[in-house]
């Protein structure tokens, strides 16, 4: 069959059309992924509240001249009969409850310095290692301030209470004991202060925490866990 010339260059480019479009219904297509969701930082957490507290009941009740102060995070925080547990010394509670480190360093001057402490007695670092510190920074905070309280309170010991170990946190067991060893051996190298380890007292036969001594959260103590330091602490508390 003859084509007219004009018949046959318009069946070329139907021809190319037809094919063109067949080329791009077989190509994949895709489309722009929308650009990754970036984390909002977050914010610092303000401890002036806490610090108001202070203030408060100190107006409320004057603290003791010379005090042991007990200062860090939850445990101490929530540690509200420590008068009762340590009858025999003027003891302080300036815990606040999620605190690091770094915080208890920021508020040096009221939670330590104002009350002339002849000790210092000190739970914190936990919280640090669970904010994804590294042991490096935990030590170097708590040689921050345990150089500001031999420097600006030369007479003052200080007591470091061993981060425990407990079953909300188990996975970060290694850090903490990491933590804990090099937190002892710095301390050790000063007669002024010492270490506790409460950590052996905290667990069973099996090398789990104990559970009946946390509560709910299986990351605070009990009752039962606050009467396992007890003795532990009180022999090295500097008397009056």
């Amino acid at each position: 069959m003859r084509f007219p010339a004009a018949g046959l260059l318009l069946l070329v480019v139907l021809g190319f059309g037809s094919f063109g479009a067949f080329v791009r219904a077989q190509a994949p297509t895709t489309t722009a992924s929308p650009p990754p969701a970036t984390k909002a930082a977050k914010a610092p957490v303000s401890w002036d509240a806490d610090m108001l507290r202070f203030d408060e009941e100190d107006r409320a009740s004057p603290p003791p001249t010379s005090p042991i102060v007990f200062t860090g995070s939850s445990s101490i925080r929530r540690w509200d009969v420590l008068l009762q547990d340590f009858p025999k010394h003027r003891v302080l509670n300036r815990g606040f409850g999620g605190s690091q480190l770094s915080d208890l360093r920021k508020h040096f001057d009221r939670a330590i310095l104002r009350y002339n402490p002849r000790q210092v007695a000190i739970y914190s670092g936990s919280n640090d290692i669970d904010a994804g510190k590294s042991v490096e920074s935990v030590v170097d905070d708590l040689k921050a301030i345990v150089g500001r309280i031999h420097q600006e309170l030369p007479k003052t010991r200080v007591l470091y209470i061993s981060n425990a170990l407990n079953p909300a946190r188990w996975a970060q067991r290694d850090k903490v004991i990491a933590a804990n060893k090099a937190i002892a051996e710095f301390l050790a190298r000063d007669p002024r202060d010492a270490y506790v380890d409460v950590t052996a007292a905290m667990l069973g036969e099996d090398g789990q925490p104990k559970p009946e001594i946390f509560v709910a959260d299986r990351l605070h103590m009990n009752r039962k866990g606050y009467e396992l330091w007890i003795p532990l602490i009180e022999p090295l508390l500097v008397a009056p």
